[in-house]
Order: C-alpha cells, then structure tokens, then sequence
C-alpha cells in the first residue's frame, strides 16, 4: 500500500512538470500568439529563479520538518492554482506576464512537492531493505510516468468529449491533486532524521558531486526534446493529429519499462544497466534525425526506443543519488533541493538555447517553414540530444570510482 502511495503521488507530480514544457509554450503561441522568441526568454527567466529557489526549497523542508503535511499541503494548493490560472483563466493582463506569474506559483508548489516526496523516500526504501531504493524507484517512477503519459495526451482527449482540451487538463489536474494529497496526508507526518548539511559541505562530497554532474547532462537531452515535440512532430513530420498517440506512445513506453529496469538493476548492477539505457537513446535519436515529412511508423518506433530509455533514466539515477544520500547522511531534504536545481538547470537552457536558437534558423509556427529551417529542427531535436546524452555516459564511466568496474554485479558495487 505505501508504493502505491508513492506511485499515485508521482503521476501527479509528474503530470505538472515535463507535460507543461510540452504543452505551455505551443498554447500561448497558438492560443494569443505569443512569439517563440519571447516565450524562451521568459521561460529562462522563470527557469532560473525555479533554479536558484530549489537549494532553498530544500532548507525550507529541513526547517519545516516538524510541519510537514501542513506545508505539503499549501504547496499542493499552490500547484493546483497555478494550473487553473495558466490554462483556464483568460490573461486579465499581458498574456506572457500572466503565464510568468501562473508558471511562478505552479512551479514554486511542483518543486517544493519533489523535493520532499524524494526526501521522504530516501527514509521510506530503508524499510523494504536491500534494493529499497531501486525497488521504491520502480513504483514512484512508474507512477510518474503513467502520470506523464496521461498528463501529455489528456488535452488531445478531451475535445472527443466536448470538453475544451486545457480547460479539463487543468480541472483534470486537480481532482488528482486532491487524491493524491488525501493518500500521502499519512506518510508526510513521519519526521525526517536531519543530519545539519550545508550546500558546501554537499557539493564537496565527490560522489554526491558526482552524481550531480551525471544528472546534468542526462538531462539536457530530454528538456531539449520534450522543447521541441510537438514542433518536430508537426513540421518536420507533417502529423500534427498523430501528436497525442506518439506522446502516448513515448510515455507508455517508459512507463511499462521502469519497473523492469529496476528489476534488472538489482541483478546485474544499477550503472552498467543505466549506461545501457543511455546508449539505447542515442542509437534511436541518431536514427531520428533522418526522418521527414510523412516518416510516421519509423517515428513511432523512436517513441518505443527513446520512451523505455526515459524509463532508465527516471528510475535509476535517482535510486543511485538517493543511495548515496543515505550514505553520506546529508540532510536528504537538502540534497534534493541541489538535485532539482541540477535537474532545472537544463530546463532553463533549453528554453534559452533552443527556441532562440530555431528562430534564428527562418523558422516560424503557422506557416510553411525551409528545407533549411527544417533541418536546423531536426538537429536541433534530435543530433543535439545524442552528443549531450554521450557526455553523460562517458562521465558516469570516467567518474566511477575505480574499483567499480572489476566489482561483482550487485548493487552495491555500482553506487
């Protein structure tokens, strides 16, 4: 019962996180014709402040410790206003400024959330003893992505029914908030053990330093993909309607494989599986990068391929970070905080590099783009990804401690 908890508490904060970069940006575009240009500039701005708050987020939750479900709670609210603002209420001002307020209050609630459900875990997998941490992965991750899936598809979904798409996203939204929060209400209460960490004293353990930087570059490639999605699959495919099945497609994918990578982890060794997971994104995004217009049954297999190789990376690198949080008996509240801010970072460059970065090229949304344009998308969506994602495997080889490689395939050997 208490992975299930984890798990329904992960769709819902996945379902504000990654499907809002998705959606967001095209909305405002589309809906008050916002420019590409504008919304990555803003989106940057908001990504850092999101950024720099999360180190503190994370010294709110230690400081909060006693008050827990309280602050959750308010934190629950917060998200759920933020939605409804962003996607139900007609801007009363500035369409961009009233997205930078709504996306302000939903993303401050989403990261104070996270860091405190990964937090809670880290205590939380102790309980189910060794492989804890990969097995209480498997559930919240598998969760999350189910949320993800759900989230990325619903506004495409709701038209069938009559119902205005971001209008039910957003009511949708918060009717799983509100069930999510009634089951968690019981695991937040459980107090924390606090070790007092400061963000030096973190950032000066090299394994968690480590980890850190791993993290980083994984994660670049999937904020600059899940920038580019729904551009790449309407202008360099030509398949607009086929956007919510591929995304469906892409976030089953990883959902259905979460479990089975922590399965797999536990017996042959976390880093080695997530090196595989990471080679497996970039054989399928090279092979991306050549589609064109009309290419939809080869694209969906890049939906399969790069959606089970999402699933390695959301349920195993936080199972290594946690691991080694509990090892070095930092302040978890605190050194989730610093892995969130590692994790937006990418975000917040994404938004400042790549959107830019297409404009430049000629292109624009609404109309007919160049050959060339296209091209400056397709790399831009796909090559891009693959070089930061191979950063990423060569330092989780070059950074691993040294006996790591000749150690006996069990978990403990590969944290």
């Amino acid at each position: 019962m208490i992975k299930l908890r984890y798990a329904l508490f992960g769709a819902v904060l996945a379902s504000a996180g990654l499907p809002i970069y998705i959606h967001a940006p095209k909305y405002y575009v589309d809906e008050y014709g916002v420019s590409l240009t504008a919304i990555g500039i803003v989106l940057t701005m908001l990504r850092l402040v999101d950024v720099f708050q999360d180190p503190l987020l994370g010294r709110l939750a230690s400081w909060l410790n006693d008050a827990r479900a309280a602050s959750a709670g308010i934190a629950l609210m917060a998200m759920c206003l933020g939605m409804v603002g962003l996607f139900v209420v007609a801007p009363p001002i500035s369409p961009l400024v009233w997205m930078a307020i709504c996306l302000t209050v939903l993303f401050t609630g989403y990261s104070y959330l996270t860091i405190v459900f990964y937090a809670r875990g880290v205590v939380q997998a102790q309980e189910f003893g060794e492989g804890g941490h990969e097995q209480l992965a498997g559930w919240r991750e598998t969760g999350a992505l189910i949320g993800v899936s759900t989230a990325s598809v619903a506004p495409f979904l709701f038209p069938i029914i009559g119902i205005k798409p971001f209008t039910g996203f957003a009511f949708g939204f918060v009717m799983l908030a509100l069930v999510g929060g009634v089951f968690m209400h019981k695991i937040w209460p459980a107090k924390l053990v606090i070790q007092p960490t400061g963000f030096l004293s973190l950032l000066r353990d090299k394994g968690i330093l480590r980890l850190l930087t791993i993290g980083f570059f994984n994660a670049l490639p999937v904020a600059v993909t899940s920038t580019l999605f729904l551009f790449f699959v309407q202008y360099r495919l030509g398949a607009e309607s086929y956007s919510g099945a591929f995304l469906l497609l892409f976030f089953l994918a990883a959902a259905a494989s979460a479990p089975l990578w922590s399965i797999f982890a536990q017996t042959v060794g976390t880093r080695r599986v997530l090196a595989l997971g990471m080679v497996l994104a970039i054989a399928t995004f090279i092979g991306a990068y050549f589609l064109k217009d009309g290419d939809l049954a080869a694209f969906a297999v890049v939906c399969l391929l790069s959606g089970a190789a999402l699933g390695a990376d959301m349920t195993l690198l936080p199972a290594l970070f946690a691991r080694k949080v509990e090892a070095s008996k930092h302040d978890s509240a605190q050194a989730f905080g610093i892995w969130n801010f590692a994790s937006k970072l990418t975000l917040a460059l994404a938004a400042a590099l790549v959107l830019p970065a297409l404009a430049q090229s000629g292109f624009r949304a609404g109309v007919l783009n160049t050959e060339p344009a296209l091209v400056r998308l397709s790399l831009l969506y796909a090559l891009v990804p693959c070089g930061l994602k191979l950063i990423a495997l060569c330092l989780l080889y070059i950074q691993s401690e040294p006996s790591a490689a000749n150690d006996p395939p069990k978990i403990e050997a590969n944290t």
